[in-house]
């Protein structure tokens, strides 16, 4: 502690971060180099544009998402402690990107012949995601995995007496809204073939069980304050924990939400 005689905590992790802000300064052309370089040896006529700011990486990845198809992010896991501390750029990215956020993680770095899975339920952000999943099918020429799940605890509305609600009423009915929901958004693609996947269980753990041979799984962002969605362990959250294929956040297009 101060006072004590042993150095300041507060100074040493500044002049931490100093160095490591001009490291990064020094070398940025470097870095970019080698990443464009190696993006032409497998995709030499790709255009490639690269650009280094001092800026804050996840003001700057905002920003430029609001004008973007996708945003792709390389990496690990997001840990524990960044989902609570929000700590993690793939994490604040999710929560507050204009445009679909791809967590990669995985060793394939080419599109193959496997299936998007998709989660889907009747909020705007499963409806948007859908969509958009349905669009990337189309553009690959793959399949759809839709995933709905519901609890056998409490219907979605958290009414009325477990003991009394009539279950099978209530899962016919919703089967028959989610293959309205994907029929109808299906329409207009009529070139994707889509598997429909529905169990009465947690959407994480419905999700989780249904990537098998997929390569890619999309998840809907409702549009929760990022730290309350960290809390409560929100689908997208714990695809980003532990999705062993990359996983692609969905937003709805802000002046929807």
């Amino acid at each position: 502690m101060p006072g004590f005689g042993g150095p300041d905590p507060s100074d040493a992790a500044a002049f931490y971060r100093t160095a490591v802000l001009a490291y990064h300064a020094d070398n940025a052309e470097t870095f970019l180099k080698r990443a464009t370089d190696a993006v032409r040896a497998e995709h030499p006529d790709l255009e490639v544009r690269t650009s280094a700011m001092a800026d804050p990486v996840c003001d700057v990845l905002e920003e430029l998402s609001a004008r973007a198809t996708m945003i792709v992010l390389g990496g690990v896991d997001v840990s524990p402690a960044a989902a609570f501390l929000l700590g993690s750029t793939t994490l604040t990215l999710a929560a507050r990107s204009h445009c679909p956020v791809v967590a990669w993680r995985g060793h394939h770095t080419d599109v193959t012949a496997d299936p998007i899975v998709v989660g889907v339920d009747d909020s705007p952000g499963g409806r948007a995601c859908l969509g958009v999943a349905l669009d990337f099918a189309d553009r690959l020429g793959v399949a759809v995995r839709v995933v709905h799940s519901w609890s056998k605890v409490r219907p979605d509305d958290g009414l009325g007496i477990p003991m009394l609600i009539d279950w099978a009423a209530l899962e016919r009915n919703r089967r028959a809204a989610v293959e309205h929901w994907v029929d109808d958004a299906a329409a207009s693609r009529p070139d994707v073939r889509v598997e429909r996947v529905m169990e009465p269980t947690s959407p994480s753990h419905a999700l989780l069980a249904h990537l098998g041979g997929a390569q890619l799984v999309m998840v809907g962002n409702r549009g929760r304050h990022p730290l309350t969605a960290a809390a409560l362990g929100s689908t997208s959250l714990n695809m980003l924990h532990h999705s062993a294929i990359p996983v692609a956040v969905c937003h709805l297009a802000r002046n929807a939400e």
